[in-house]
């Protein structure tokens, strides 16, 4: 995924929120003010290439699904899914979040040289100035959905899951599964609603990119609206 694919749909995400673009370019320049995005080894992310990768999302459903893991599975986790995880003793070998719930497990992660995708948006400011420096600068990953800057990289999603399927994908992962994926969560606020439909239908592009059909979307595939979305 390359900026000039992502920008389109990013744009139709921005409209769709109301979300600034400026606020999240802020965000962007300011984590790399915190931090230095260079000292990520990107080569780290090749743990991912050739393999089936599970990307955990923090749904109600994850208890139930972890034993869908497979010992040789490698395993992203989106936000709280990662003390989930841990709780049932399953190794991460990532994490992707945007630090608005578990920063604690984020340091945890970091200072037991686990990488973590730290993305920047442009309501997280505050969060980013709390965590970031205290996550060791080669343990941070740092993402942005605005332009790549400065080493700041976007490879595409929206939200903590959808973005490590993203991710995953870069890294050439060979196959990806989904556990404690639930789009329909009624405990969920109408915003969070609304960027879970997103996720949804980022999958779908991804599904499409890839030429592989993920089994989370098997129930609302032909719903998905695609047409504001560069797939053929």
């Amino acid at each position: 995924m390359n900026f000039d694919e992502w920008e389109p749909v990013y744009e139709r995400v921005l409209a769709d929120f109301g979300f600034p673009r400026a606020a999240d370019e802020a965000a962007r320049d300011e984590l790399a003010r915190l931090t230095d995005p260079h000292a990520f080894d990107r080569d780290r992310l090749g743990v991912l290439a050739g393999e089936t990768v599970v990307v955990a999302g923090a749904g109600p459903s994850l208890p139930a699904e972890i034993d869908r893991i497979a010992c040789n599975d490698i395993v992203i986790g989106a936000s709280t899914a990662v003390d989930v995880l841990h709780d049932a003793g399953v190794t991460v070998e990532l994490m992707t979040t945007d630090l608005d719930k578990n920063a604690g497990t984020v340091r945890r992660l970091a200072d037991r040289g686990v990488p973590v995708a730290v993305h920047a948006h442009g309501d997280n400011r505050d969060l980013l100035h709390e965590t970031v420096p205290e996550v060791p600068a080669e343990h941070l990953f740092a993402t942005t959905q605005a332009a790549p800057a400065d080493g700041i990289e976007n490879l595409g999603g929206f939200t903590d899951g959808d973005r490590a399927a993203f991710l995953a994908d870069h890294a050439g992962a060979a196959a990806l599964k989904f556990v404690g994926w639930d789009f329909d969560d009624p405990a969920v606020s109408p915003t969070k609603r609304r960027k879970l439909a997103w996720a949804a239908t980022l999958l779908r592009w991804l599904e499409r990119r890839r030429g592989e059909r993920f089994s989370v979307l098997n129930d609302r595939r032909e719903a998905i609206d695609t047409e504001s979305l560069p797939i053929d």
